[in-house]
């Protein structure tokens, strides 16, 4: 695995295995210059194709690609077919939980046992929708026995938000207003989409959340980012159980 890439630093059982990708290497060039994974942008399909065989050749897993659609529909991983969903999960090994983000937040979730996995693709819609919950109860598992990393997403500082998207989390939990500030924009307010997301965890009954604190805005050297260059890539955040 490239070193430029991350891992989830979490108390997992060493048999769960993750993996955040960044734009270092790849085909690609600009504007989704480095290692685009994703289709659905514009880019050369040779090249993302050729960033994918990078991908696999690398980690030893095979991914399960999703049509992301910014809902809460979770499905079985199935490397065979890409189906319109926000997560997925598995509890087969070599089979790695996919999705692809540029600002919106990747949830990676694994029980306590190392027996299930699932990987989530969170945008404030999805978010505020319950994919998370949604998750959560395809994994057939207790919440005290999970375990969630956060991966890298869009800032405190640069995801500023209008107030019907304040007001949606709200009315959902008023303990949600925390997460917000007023922007210098009038009607705005900067969104921290770390906190909203550890609060509908806890929600749930989900303590055991670890990971935040990145910002796909301000490293452009590491990250793609829809919010500060439009045209961009994808990068992945994968989640397996070893063979």
């Amino acid at each position: 695995m490239s070193s430029a890439w991350l891992t989830a630093d979490w108390p997992a059982p060493p048999q769960v295995r993750t993996c955040v990708t960044t734009r270092e290497g790849g085909s690609s060039v600009a504007p989704w210059a480095g290692l685009n994974l994703g289709s659905h942008v514009g880019d050369d399909p040779a090249a993302v194709a050729a960033n994918r065989t990078v991908l696999v050749d690398s980690l030893g897993c095979v991914p399960a690609w999703l049509e992301q659609t910014h809902g809460t529909t979770v499905v079985p991983a199935d490397p065979t077919q890409v189906m319109d969903a926000d997560a997925s999960w598995t509890d087969q090994p070599g089979i790695a939980c996919t999705i692809m983000t540029a600002d919106c937040l990747p949830v990676l979730f694994c029980d306590r046992a190392g027996t299930r996995v699932a990987a989530a693709h969170a945008g404030w819609r999805g978010l505020a929708g319950g994919i998370l919950e949604q998750t959560i109860e395809a994994l057939r598992t207790p919440e005290n026995e999970l375990l969630v990393w956060f991966g890298p997403a869009i800032g405190p500082t640069a995801f500023e938000v209008g107030a019907e998207v304040r007001q949606v989390f709200v009315e959902h939990d008023p303990a949600a207003e925390q997460a917000f500030e007023a922007s210098t924009r009038p009607g705005h307010h900067l969104a921290d989409i770390y906190q909203l997301a550890r609060l509908r965890l806890q929600r749930a009954g989900v303590n055991a959340v670890h990971g935040g604190g990145l910002c796909t805005v301000n490293d452009a050297q590491r990250f793609y980012s829809y919010r500060r260059d439009g045209t961009t890539g994808r990068f992945a955040s994968l989640i397996w159980l070893a063979s």
